[in-house]
């Protein structure tokens, strides 16, 4: 039969069929360790063919949102498969998330088909200066780059309905740093929904783990799915003459440069270098891509 992968726990997955029954599924050993340098061969949202409890394939995928493992430099994770959007978790205070980490995560969701919402949670925590920062994150990602943002108090209840409608009739990917409210939003759409939410640690300003496995949760003709927190975002699978394309600004503007290869770094004639002197492009931007394409020029695996 075929099923697709609602929950996973690590060794045991859960499966719906196409008439809505749960099955407890597994992998073989010899599907799981045939060449894969993933963490897990088989992710949330996978269609999969079952034998018994016993998973023998996974379809291919129509698009899926991958990341390098902070710990384990040459294996990855894929978070989600067969999503319609994916929605960013940030926030700017308890904790802060960093520029980087967006910029990453958005190369990731572009390089794969899978488009972004980013929702700015906790805004009843900001003070003036997250106010103002807020309103320079909403002006560079949404009114310059066009990723649709979302203010956000998941504790308070402001944005939910409109995050409401967003994520109706879609498959939707929940992501983001530990402590930023993924488990609290899904609660604040349904207080049914069985997640587990935690505190901030008073020491580091820095979110505790609390979910500890992926599950899709249905809600209103489609799913949203809750992962476990993410430190670390490294790229996977993108060369470094590929980077520049996964930045529309900096793709466009590298058409001016006066070589065709410019790799937008230290170049003479760069139209990019330029561009940043001249603010027309954001140096937070500009200084992920050279983290990315640092972490390119070092990743030789595939």
């Amino acid at each position: 039969m075929r099923c697709r992968i609602t929950k996973s726990t690590g060794s045991v997955y859960s499966a719906i069929d196409d008439s809505g029954v749960e099955h407890l599924v597994r992998v073989k050993g010899k599907f799981r360790l045939n060449g894969c340098r993933r963490t897990q061969p088989v992710a949330i949202g996978d269609i999969v063919d079952v034998e018994g409890d016993v998973i023998t394939g996974v379809n291919d995928r129509k698009n899926y949102i991958i990341r390098r493992s902070s710990n384990l430099s040459k294996e990855s994770q894929v978070l989600a498969a067969n999503i319609d959007q994916a929605l960013l978790v940030v926030t700017l205070t308890m904790p802060e998330t960093a520029v980087e980490f967006i910029d990453r995560f958005l190369v990731s969701a572009y390089a794969y088909r899978v488009p972004v919402i980013i929702a700015f949670n906790k805004i009843d925590l900001y003070n003036d200066d997250c106010k103002r920062l807020l309103d320079a994150y909403i002006n560079l990602y949404q009114l310059n780059l066009g990723y649709q943002c979302l203010k956000l108090s998941a504790t308070d209840g402001i944005g939910v309905e409109e995050l409401e409608q967003l994520v109706k009739d879609k498959i939707t990917l929940m992501s983001g740093n530990s402590g930023v409210g993924k488990s609290t939003i899904i609660k604040a759409l349904n207080p049914d929904f069985n997640t587990k939410t935690g505190a901030i640690s008073d020491a580091h300003l820095t979110g505790m783990h609390t979910t500890t496995y992926s599950e899709m949760f249905p809600y209103k003709n489609g799913y949203v799915i809750d992962t476990p927190g993410i430190k670390g975002f490294g790229t996977v699978d993108i060369q470094p003459n590929e980077v520049s394309h996964f930045f529309p600004e900096i793709f466009e503007e590298g058409k001016k440069c006066r070589f065709a290869d410019c790799k937008h770094t230290k170049e003479p004639g760069c139209a990019v270098i330029k561009a940043v002197e001249e603010h027309r492009i954001s140096l937070s931007r500009y200084n992920s891509y050279l983290s990315i394409m640092e972490d390119a020029s070092q990743c030789k695996y595939r």
